[in-house]
């Protein structure tokens, strides 16, 4: 049971709000969506009309992209 639920927690796709994302991806907020508009920066995952929320895994991603 217990590596059942490690496995399926590993499966889980984290979700990260803007906040998180200028912490770790330290630019304007205004640079960061125009970025987003022009695919320089990953597309968001829309929750709500007022939930925006980017993938963990392009957001480590990109960070990976912007140190080589």
């Amino acid at each position: 049971m217990a590596e059942q639920m490690r496995e399926m927690k590993e499966k889980i796709e984290r979700l990260l709000r803007l906040k998180r994302v200028l912490e770790l991806i330290p630019v304007s907020k205004s640079t960061w969506w125009s970025g987003v508009a022009s695919g320089r920066f990953p597309e968001a995952v829309h929750l709500g009309p007022r939930v925006t929320c980017w993938r963990e895994s392009d957001i480590l991603a990109l960070m990976q992209k912007e140190a080589q």
